[in-house]
């Protein structure tokens, strides 16, 4: 039960966090495909504000090993709880779903599964090769727990040749104790990305953070020059929207000017690629980014 006073001090949403799911023939397509291969995508979990836009131009975001997550954010919408056992046909199920939708680009990420000793890097593997297995030039974006830091599950991913490998920092250090649950570590994270970025120099690498849970301008460039400090060369910024009351509230609703301020910062240090926006999330524009990214093989 959510009080009367915690919902008096809710801040309104501005103007300029506006968006809506377009339902258009390609939208529905995409949605019945999930429904049909019984496969989880975060983009209907997590409620991405996003997810008409992307339907619409073919991109989807699926969610490995299921819908319940090992781990409970403060910020997150998806269910924290014990995992059902591992689908073995999943990675399959992707592939051909991926296939009768035609994309071009596709992101795959999941939930934490901190019972899996390898914490479901093997499955990321198994799906990446399935999907190149049907779809030959297909472009895949892993976005990928942390794996407890363990390199070899790491490794294990990048072996697949995925085109992207993302992990995200999700916001500033001194709020990770407050924002991610107790597993998750701001250090740990930054490992996880310089590993990824030191153990194969031809995949970039891209991590990203929420705003407006109540860091300072000060910290998130700070946040930025330690992403950049990893190897790591794409980054996106967006505004932390709580999925539910009874989530974290939203402490400030950070201006568009001031995304555009943290996009010229992170360009500073020699990001390669930056998204940064109000409805910016980890996904958007994935498939646009990767263009980007081809100069960043050129000086590889």
């Amino acid at each position: 039960m959510v009080s009367m006073k915690k919902r008096e001090n809710e801040l309104r949403k501005p103007r300029w966090i506006r968006s809506s799911f377009q339902h258009t023939e390609q939208a529905k397509q995409v949605r019945n495909v999930i429904r049909e291969k019984k496969l989880f995508t975060v983009c209907e979990e997590s409620a991405c504000p996003n997810r008409g836009e992307c339907y619409n131009r073919g991109v989807c975001t699926f969610l490995l090993m299921g819908s319940i997550c090992t781990r409970g954010c403060r910020f997150c919408e998806v269910i924290h709880g014990h995992p059902l056992p591992l689908n073995e046909y999943e990675p399959e199920k992707v592939a051909e779903s991926v296939q009768s939708l035609g994309l071009s680009y596709v992101v795959i990420t999941s939930v934490d599964r901190d019972d899996l000793p390898d914490g479901g890097a093997a499955h990321f593997s198994k799906t990446i090769e399935e999907i190149h297995k049907l779809n030959p030039n297909m472009k895949i974006e892993v976005l990928t727990p942390d794996f407890q830091g363990d390199k070899e599950a790491i490794r294990r991913v990048l072996k697949a040749k995925p085109d992207v490998f993302a992990h995200n920092v999700e916001t500033v250090r001194r709020l990770t104790p407050l924002v991610r649950d107790r597993k998750a570590n701001y250090q740990l994270s930054l490992d996880v990305l310089k590993i990824a970025a030191s153990e194969n120099g031809k995949i970039p690498v891209k991590s990203g953070l929420m705003v407006g849970l109540g860091e300072t301008d000060e910290e998130v460039l700070e946040t930025l020059s330690d992403i950049r400090k990893t190897g790591a060369v794409g980054v996106t910024i967006g505004q932390y929207l709580p999925p539910t009351r009874n989530h974290l509230t939203v402490k400030r609703y950070v201006p568009p000017v001031q995304f555009h301020k943290y996009a010229e910062e992170a360009y500073k240090l020699d990001f390669i690629s930056v998204v940064s926006g109000p409805l910016v999330r980890s996904s958007y524009h994935a498939d646009m980014i990767i263009k980007s990214f081809s100069i960043f093989n050129c000086f590889t």
